[in-house]
């Protein structure tokens, strides 16, 4: 009996951990492995984006920084892409091993199930026909031990009928566990695949990396001279902006000096509405990534030098539409000083400005208001392929980092 007891708790135990594999934990887990693979899919529309990209800078023949950019923005996403596979492997290890241990104490469950109901069959073959077990009912010494007896045998019919509802049940059980763990399993294969692929292809792409950088060392001299040009360009532009906007808050205070625009009720709910998109901002174009960040960044291959950013450099497809990140009224169309015939567009929202920099094309005239993700202009592609656009945002005579206020991509 005690026995008999020790078994039914371990069985019940069994099926609780079944029952657990339906609980909010497990569900969970199940929410953390789904939104892994949501990560995953972005990733690998980075890589996407990234390779496009690569390819269009690598017809030249010549390295030049915008391949370098796109290489390396194929390195981080390839990195991001792994992890994201670890992270989902090791949930995925994490519930085989849970659905495995089940499967082991239902196996074991089954086998004394078994064992039990043979005993119970060999036991009710003794006392089989209808005359042994009268024999053994009114065999009985005091009419309160036939009743008792009586009720012994019901009781083993209906516990012989419980131990094959039961075998039954715990038969299902394991089955559908097994299956569940070859999903599992085929589920793991597929991700391990993934693992080799992503690794093998990083290691490629952080060879290409060093054979670029050291392409890209060969031609030191002549970077020193773009990077000497394009400081001269970025001082030249920085200045222009300013003037435009201190010009905007002179005007818009009557000529007196001041250092904001003055905001009357339509332009201040504005200026509002954009400070709270903050983080939420529409991308200026629909595909691409930051090559440069705002501020003073390291020199991608010549070192201690740094490079100065009153934005973001986007580096995006030939072609790219160059869209409003926010509603707004275009306050100047302005030549960059750049080689080629090239333009920056200052879209102003309330005491807020952003600017379009190294366009090709503008669609749009001063003074035009403009709706968010409405088009402005036409990104410009360089003589190395590389299609950069410069995009920065102002609070007044303020530089902000626009990488704060667009939306996560």
């Amino acid at each position: 009996m005690y026995e008999s007891k020790r078994f039914l708790a371990s069985l019940l135990f069994s099926l609780l951990l079944v029952a657990m594999l339906q609980t909010p934990a497990w569900s969970q887990t199940e929410a953390e492995r789904k939104k892994l693979e949501k990560e995953k899919k972005e990733t690998l529309q980075k890589i996407k984006e990234a390779q496009q990209i690569l390819s269009e800078t690598s017809t030249r023949k010549k390295s030049s920084l915008g391949q370098l950019n796109a290489i390396n923005r194929q390195i981080e996403a390839r990195e991001s892409l792994i992890q994201s596979i670890n992270d989902e492997l090791s949930l995925l290890n994490s519930q085989i091993r849970e659905i495995t241990g089940v499967i082991e104490a239902l196996e074991e469950d089954l086998v004394r199930l078994k064992e039990e109901y043979a005993y119970m069959v060999y036991a009710t073959s003794k006392t089989s026909n209808s005359y042994d077990r009268l024999m053994f009912i009114f065999s009985a010494s005091t009419f309160n031990q036939m009743f008792m007896r009586i009720k012994y045998m019901q009781q083993y019919s209906e516990a012989r009928k419980n131990q094959v509802e039961q075998i039954q049940k715990v038969k299902e059980t394991l089955t559908n566990q097994r299956s569940t763990l070859e999903g599992k399993q085929m589920e793991q294969r597929v991700l391990l695949d993934q693992q080799v692929m992503a690794n093998k292809d990083l290691l490629a792409l952080k060879a290409k990396q060093r054979s670029m950088v050291r392409d890209l060392n060969e031609q030191e001299a002549e970077l020193r001279r773009e990077l000497a040009q394009r400081q001269k360009d970025v001082e030249e532009l920085d200045q222009l902006i300013a003037s435009l906007i201190r010009k905007e808050i002179e005007r818009s205070n009557k000529n007196k000096t001041a250092d904001r625009v003055a905001l009357n009720s339509s332009n201040e709910a504005v200026s509002v509405s954009f400070e709270q998109s903050k983080n939420r901002l529409n991308w200026p174009v629909n595909s691409g990534f930051i090559s440069q960040k705002f501020g003073r960044n390291p020199h991608p291959v010549m070192k201690n030098i740094m490079v100065p950013n009153d934005g973001v450099d986007i580096q995006t497809v030939k072609n790219a539409e160059v869209r409003a990140v926010f509603d707004g009224v275009v306050k100047a169309i302005t030549p960059i000083p750049e080689p080629g015939d090239l333009k920056a567009v200052i879209m102003q929202h309330g005491e807020y400005f952003t600017v379009y920099s190294r366009l090709k094309e503008v669609n749009v005239k001063t003074g035009q208001k403009l709706k968010a993700s409405e088009a402005v202009g036409m990104v410009y592609t360089d003589g190395n392929g590389v299609s950069m656009l410069q995009f920065q945002i102002w609070r007044n005579s303020q530089k902000l980092n626009p990488e704060a206020w667009l939306q996560n991509k």
